[in-house]
């Protein structure tokens, strides 16, 4: 089963890059990003019936996210992985002490901070 899941992610992203290319390629109806690139840049890669071509491959591309997407979400939600949930490892595994527990230090023996001097109260008046 993790083969098929293999194959049809592999199968989805290439289809996702693939979607993005063709949607920016295709000819705006009213002049949008296909500007960015040059006017008839859809023209001279395909053609000039080059909107009905990009027009059914993107459709195409677009049926075969959707049925890949799917079959993903579906392949996925009844996967059983073969060494059991991250969440069944971790219940098993011991309990260890990553950081040792600190020991009580003495208490510090240098002297105590000087006290603050504080400035005088009143300050000096002045004299003309």
């Amino acid at each position: 089963m993790s083969i098929l899941i293999g194959f049809l992610l592999t199968l989805h992203v290439i289809c996702c890059i693939l979607l993005v290319f063709f949607v920016l390629v295709q000819k705006p109806r009213q002049e949008g990003l296909g500007t960015a690139f040059g006017g008839g840049i859809t023209e001279n890669l395909f053609g000039a019936g080059a909107g009905t071509v990009l027009t059914k491959i993107t459709t195409w591309l677009g049926i075969i996210f959707f049925a890949t997407t799917i079959s993903l979400a579906y392949l996925y939600s009844h996967h059983e992985p073969s060494g059991g949930s991250l969440q069944e490892k971790l219940k098993n595994l011991p309990v260890t002490e990553t950081f040792p527990k600190k020991k009580p230090s003495a208490p510090d023996a240098s002297p105590p901070p000087p006290p603050n001097t504080t400035a005088p109260s009143t300050a000096p008046s002045r004299k003309p």
